[in-house]
Parts: structure tokens; sequence; C-alpha cells
């Protein structure tokens, strides 16, 4: 199915589509293949969604927007009572309960509406799921002697399981020329700023160090952190970057020894380099390389590309395997941005081909790669243009798999339990297929 399918065919979700590919790909959990499909389209919450359902977790909008209009352009409340995730269940395929990022969408043909009281999602007149939101973390009652807010400094997601600590809410690649094109680091702070709302630039060690000490008395869910932040190019608070981001865990760990698993997600960084952050507790490290064609990297991620490149970037990711194990290094890339106008492949079969490539590349090392769908976002350079199909997805699940279980990989430590029905990770399907056995 994938070999013929170009830009142009990129036909809107519909029940009929969702069927023909569980038929088809019955090596992938529906659960998995649905996921995809409400992260590629969005959802458009209705104005009863948000009614009846209690106390839950709204957007923190952690890092990036994730959302598929500007959000001053949000209406009925969905700007501030979006859930973070939804969890849905049931529905027209029995889905086990599957956790999924919000990415507010008015236009997406995923409604979620009340039914009997309950959060309900649809497609077309079809019932995919009930919804669950978020519970809110008993310590998110708390403010700090700052006056800060803790879903402002150490906000939650996957359910409660990761602690999301963007120390650095901007990012120094800056322009079109600079800034990753998928990416709206920049944009969403200032939109966030623009809205009146609390939003810090760069966030204190000491407010970071009380929210965490709510965690650590009240909270028995949240079992890793994640440093991360924008690239610094000069230097930030008077210091590189590496010292600027080595000083977060460098905190914690000293405050908090081996209370959690620390994960960082920067820049490639050399291997002396990453021995500081080994050394300061980081047991996970995510050099993201974003998109494997050597080609589309240089268009889609310039700075990136100009100040470190693309030989540099891999080389360095391969090297640090030597320093936190091979396992324990696992680069994100941005599934679907590959197929991007006007730079990217043309069909779908070109991207998957491409993008198995470093699958396999990194995963023969040890190595595994993870992903996000991407999404998007109005103020980036790649603009509001129409995602990948589903269809990509479904095969890009497939590759990750099958190169996944050829290299007979462990499961990537950091991202709670795999599988359909227990996958937390809400960017990407890769955690929910892990171990399936495929259907009849």
């Amino acid at each position: 199915m994938a070999e013929n399918t170009t830009l142009e065919e990129r036909p809107p979700s519909s029940v009929a589509i969702l069927e023909s590919l569980e038929r088809i790909y019955k090596d992938l959990p529906m659960e998995a293949i649905v996921k995809q499909d409400i992260l590629r389209q969005g959802i458009h919450f209705l104005p009863e969604s948000f009614l009846g359902v209690g106390n839950y977790k709204a957007k923190d909008y952690f890092i990036f927007s994730f959302d598929h209009i500007p959000l001053a352009d949000l209406k009925d409340g969905a700007d501030t009572k979006a859930p973070e995730e939804i969890k849905i269940s049931g529905g027209h395929f029995g889905l086990l309960k599957t956790v999924i990022s919000t990415r507010n969408n008015p236009h997406s043909p995923y409604k979620m509406k009340s039914k009997e009281g309950v959060p309900t999602l649809y497609l077309e007149e079809t019932e995919i799921g009930q919804a669950e939101y978020p519970p809110i973390p008993s310590w998110y009652r708390h403010k700090t002697k700052s006056g800060k807010l803790p879903g402002e400094i150490a906000p939650v997601i996957e359910w409660g399981y990761l602690i999301y600590l963007t120390v650095f809410r901007n990012c120094q690649y800056f322009g079109k020329d600079e800034e990753c094109a998928y990416c709206d680091i920049n944009h969403n702070y200032r939109q966030q700023k623009g809205a009146g709302r609390p939003y810090t630039g760069v966030k204190d060690v000491e407010d970071i160090l009380e929210v965490m000490s709510w965690i650590a008395a009240e909270d028995e869910i949240a079992k890793v952190y994640t440093i991360t932040g924008g690239s610094v190019l000069t230097s930030l608070k008077k210091k590189s970057e590496v010292d600027f981001y080595l000083q977060y865990p460098q905190a914690i760990e000293s405050a908090f020894p081996n209370r959690w698993m620390g994960k960082l997600v920067a820049q490639a960084f050399e291997k002396e380099d990453c021995q500081k952050f080994k050394d300061s507790g980081i047991a996970i490290y995510h050099p993201n390389y974003e998109v494997w064609d050597k080609n589309l990297f240089e268009k889609i991620c310039p700075g990136k590309a100009s100040f470190i490149g693309w030989d540099n970037w891999i080389r360095r990711v391969v090297d640090s395997a030597e320093v936190f194990g091979p396992s324990h290094v696992i680069p994100n890339f941005v599934g679907g941005v590959e197929l991007s106008e006007p730079y990217g492949f043309k069909t779908v079969k070109e991207a998957i081909d491409s993008t198995k490539q470093g699958l396999d590349f990194f995963m023969s090392k040890g190595i595994v790669p993870r992903f996000t769908a991407w999404c998007p976002e109005p103020f980036t350079t790649l603009g509001q243009q129409a995602g990948p199909p589903l269809v990509y997805f479904c095969e890009l699940l497939r590759a990750w798999k099958e190169t996944f279980e050829t290299y007979q990989l462990p499961t990537p430590p950091g991202y709670g339990d795999p599988g359909p029905g227990k996958a937390v990770f809400s960017v990407s399907a890769f955690m929910d297929v892990i171990g399936y056995s495929g259907r009849n």
C-alpha cells in the first residue's frame, strides 16, 4: 500500500480507512494505528467535553505548542481547558487503554464530545472510545517561594510518569536560517507570554529543587525526569551550554540521589562532555538527530547542520554509547518530517526506505531511536501543511518494530511498561508496538 502513496494522497481520517489498515497491518496493535491517526490529525474538543469531569490536568505547554492553530485562535475553552493527554478505551475497535498527547485542532475529524457525562471521542458518527483526562498531582496545589506554580516549573506528562524540566524555553538557533523547520519552541514562548501566561524562560535551580521536594514527599507515580531546552550557542547566564545544563542534574542528584531516573535531551556533545553528565547522575541521553537523510538534515535543521554538521552529529551519537551504554542512548527523530514540503521525499516508500537506513544503522549498534509524530505547527518554517498520511505511520511503526526485533534489543529504559494498554509515552506509538505478537 505504501509503494504508490504520494504526498497528494492524504485522505482525511475515516472509520473505513482505519478498518482497511486494521486488515493490512495485522502485525501492529489497533491501539497504535488509532493513536498515530489522532496524533497526526489532532482533536477538536467541544465545550461539552470539559463539563462534569471534575478536576484534571490541563495542557502545561511544557516545551512546544503541539497545536495545529495559534493559541489565540483556539475557541470554546480549548486554550485553557484541553487536557494534557487523553486515555481512550473501548469504542468501535475495542481499544485497550491508550494514552495520547493532546494536539488541539478545531478542524480535526476527531471530536471529543460528552456521552452521558463522560468525555467520548468520535470519528464521524462512530465512537472511538471513552476518554479519561489525567489527574492533577496533589503537589500541584503548592506555590514556590518565588510565586511560581508547579506546572510552570516541573510539569508532569505521560500520565504522571515523567517530570519534564524545560530549563531553557528558547533556543539560540534563531530565525528561519537557523531554527529547525518543524520546531516552534521560540514561537510558543512568545505566544504564551503574549497570552499573559506565566512562562519562565530560564528556570532557577532553587525553584526546581523546591518543586522536586514536593514530588519526592508526595508522589509515587513519577519515576523519571527529563532535562531539556533550546540550544545554547554562545552562553546563557554566563555559562557554556554544557555547564548551563549540567547544573540541574548536579543539583537534583545532590539533593535527591537516585530518587528518579535522569534523562537529558540536548545537542550531540563530544564524549568528554557526555561523561560529565553521566558523572552528574544522568542515565539516559537523547541527542536527537531529527531526520536521517543528510540533505534533509541540512535543509530542515540548518542551525545544527551549520554549527555541528550531520557527520559530526551522528558520530557523537555513536560515541556517546561508550559513555552511557548503547541501550541508554535513545535519540529522537521527527516521524513524518522527511515527507514535508518543499524539501521532503515525494512518496511514502522513499521516506520509509531512508528512515529505515537510520534505524538499522543505530539499532545494529544497540542504540534504539524513538520518534515523535510530526505536528505541523503554524508558526514554524514548515508552517501549516498537511501532515503525512496514516499509512506512512503504519509503515514507520512496522519498520521500527521489525528492526527492533531483528536485533533483539531490550525495551528502552525510562519509558515505563511497553505494549498496548500499558504504554504511557504519548507523542508516538513506538512503545505501544513492543511485544505485540499480531492478530489473525
